[in-house]
C-alpha cells in the first residue's frame, strides 16, 4: 500500500473550495429582498463608473472583489501576528446583491444607491459599499443622515474635494466636499493624499478651512497613524470610505486612476485597525476597483482582504466593547 493512501477509516467530508459555488462576498448568505433582510452587515455592490474620469471599468468592481473574496471563505480566523482568533460567530453577514443602475443616468442610479442603504440602515444592518468609481460614495454619505456626527476618514491618492464639474455636483471628484456641506457629517481625516493634480491648491485651502486632517503617505510614515489621527474623536461614529487608489500603483493597478507613492496593504489594514478600535464604524466603502486593469486579479484580492480585515477589526472591537 502506498504511505499516501487515506487513512483507512476516514470520513468524505465536502470541501467548499474556493472555485466552486455562487460568489457572493466571501460565499455570504444571499439576501435580494430587503424587506426580508435580518442581518448585523450587509454587503451593497454599486456597479456604477459614469462619472469615470480617466479608466472606465470600475463597474465590473462589485463582481470582481466577490471572485477573489471566495479565496477567503474557509480557514482559520487566527492572527498570529496578534495572537487574536477573529470570531465572527452570532455576527449575520449577508450579500444583498447590487443596487439597479440605470446605463447613462447618473442621477437615476444615485437615487437607488441612496434608497438601498437607507433601506439596509433602518433594517439595523451595517452597509458595506462595493463601488463603482468614488461618486457611489455621495448617496451612501446621504443615506447615513440617521446618525448624528459622523466622522469621516477617507484613504484616497486624491482629495476629491471638486466644487463641481460643468455643473455636475456629485461626481467621483467631490464627494469629501459634499460631505462636508452634510449637517451630519463632523470631522474628516483624509490620508494617502498625494500627487500633483489630485487637487487644485484652493480645494485644499477649503478643505483645511473646514478642518479636515490631509496626510500624504510619506507623512504618515513619518508621524505615524496615531498622530494621523490624533485630531479625531474617541468613541465617536465613524464612516470610512477606501479608494484603491489610495494604495501604491505597483500592488494595485486595476484602478481608475493609480497612482504612484502610495500605501502598500499592510499600512492600509493597520490604519483600519486603528479606526475600529478609535470609535463606533457605521459603515465604509471599497471604490474604483477596475478589474479590466487587473490582469492577475492581485488588486482586487487586496480589496477582499481590506474588507475582510477591517470586518473583523470592528466585530472585534464591538464584542469588547459589550464585555
Amino acid at each position: 500500500m502506498s504511505k499516501y493512501a487515506k487513512e483507512p477509516d476516514y470520513k468524505r467530508v465536502k470541501l467548499d473550495m474556493p472555485f466552486t459555488g455562487i460568489t457572493s462576498f466571501r460565499k455570504a448568505p444571499i439576501c435580494t429582498n430587503l424587506d426580508e433582510l435580518d442581518a448585523d452587515i450587509a454587503i451593497i455592490g454599486v456597479p456604477n463608473d459614469m462619472t469615470t474620469a480617466w479608466r472606465s471599468g470600475a463597474r465590473m468592481g462589485p463582481r470582481s472583489i466577490r471572485e477573489q473574496s471566495s479565496l477567503y471563505s474557509f480557514g482559520s480566523g487566527y492572527d498570529h501576528e496578534r495572537d487574536i482568533v477573529y470570531d465572527n460567530d452570532g455576527i449575520k453577514i449577508v450579500d444583498c446583491g447590487d443596487v439597479s443602475i440605470i446605463n447613462g443616468d447618473v442621477e437615476q442610479s444615485h437615487e437607488n444607491t441612496e434608497e438601498v442603504v437607507r433601506k439596509v440602515i433602518a433594517k439595523g444592518a451595517m452597509p458595506i459599499v462595493l463601488g463603482g468609481d468614488h461618486s457611489v460614495t455621495n448617496p451612501v454619505a446621504f443615506a447615513l443622515d440617521s446618525h448624528e456626527k459622523v466622522n469621516v476618514v477617507q484613504i484616497d491618492a486624491h482629495m476629491d474635494w471638486l466644487k463641481d464639474a460643468s455643473g455636475q455636483r456629485y461626481t467621483l471628484s467631490n464627494p469629501m466636499r459634499r460631505m462636508s456641506e452634510m449637517d451630519h457629517i463632523n470631522k474628516m481625516a483624509q490620508l494617502g493624499i498625494r500627487g500633483v493634480g489630485s487637487s487644485q491648491k484652493e480645494d485644499f485651502d477649503d478643505a483645511r478651512a473646514y478642518g479636515s486632517k490631509i496626510v500624504s503617505p510619506k507623512q504618515l510614515r513619518k508621524m505615524g497613524i496615531e498622530e494621523a489621527l490624533k485630531d479625531m474623536p474617541d468613541g465617536e461614529k465613524y464612516y470610512v470610505t477606501i479608494d484603491i487608489d489610495g494604495l501604491d500603483a505597483s500592488i494595485a493597478p486595476g484602478a481608475g486612476s493609480p497612482s504612484p507613492g502610495g500605501f502598500y496593504y499592510d499600512e492600509v489594514s493597520e490604519i483600519l485597525e486603528a479606526v475600529a478600535k478609535k470609535g463606533n464604524v457605521i459603515g465604509f466603502d471599497l471604490v474604483e476597483v477596475n478589474p479590466l486593469y487587473d490582469p492577475t486579479g492581485v488588486t482586487s484580492q487586496i480589496a477582499a482582504r481590506l474588507i475582510i480585515d477591517f470586518i473583523n477589526f470592528i466585530i472585534y472591537e464591538q464584542k469588547n466593547a459589550s464585555k
